[in-house]
């Protein structure tokens, strides 16, 4: 498979070639922080290639106290980018960078132990197309 993904401001784009082997949502405090959200949705993979097409030069990647956990990011707009951790070994993506579509569905929850306090029963939210008024 071939995947197409790029930044919001659209300076960094990228391919990726190759399989993801799986797709987590994660919960752990770091991912929240990273994303301001419930989770982050990453995709993973031993064996995918990452070309960047463009920007590359504007991929910052920051690794929290040195402890591994790694984000990259675009300097201009802040959307989250692919990056190699595990000395190379493990390509994580995340999800929502991905402009083509995925062929793996999310296999589960990690750290859901530790989802915000507000994560719970978040499917009974009322739900809308676009901004509501009022």
């Amino acid at each position: 498979m071939k995947y197409k993904g790029s930044c919001l401001c659209g300076e960094v784009t990228f391919e990726i070639e190759g399989e993801f082997d799986n797709f987590f949502l994660c919960h752990c405090e770091r991912c929240r922080k990273d994303t301001g959200s419930a989770h982050a949705a990453n995709l993973f993979s031993s064996t995918a290639e990452l070309r960047w097409l463009s920007g590359e030069d504007k991929a910052k990647t920051f690794n929290f106290r040195s402890e591994g956990h790694i984000k990259s990011f675009c300097i201009n707009c802040g959307s989250a980018l692919p990056n190699f951790q595990f000395d190379g070994q493990l390509l994580v993506v995340p999800a929502g960078c991905i402009d083509s579509d995925i062929n793996i569905k999310p296999q589960g929850h990690i750290y859901y132990a530790n989802r915000a306090s507000w994560d719970h029963d978040l499917e009974k939210v009322p739900k809308f197309e676009e901004l509501p008024n009022g």
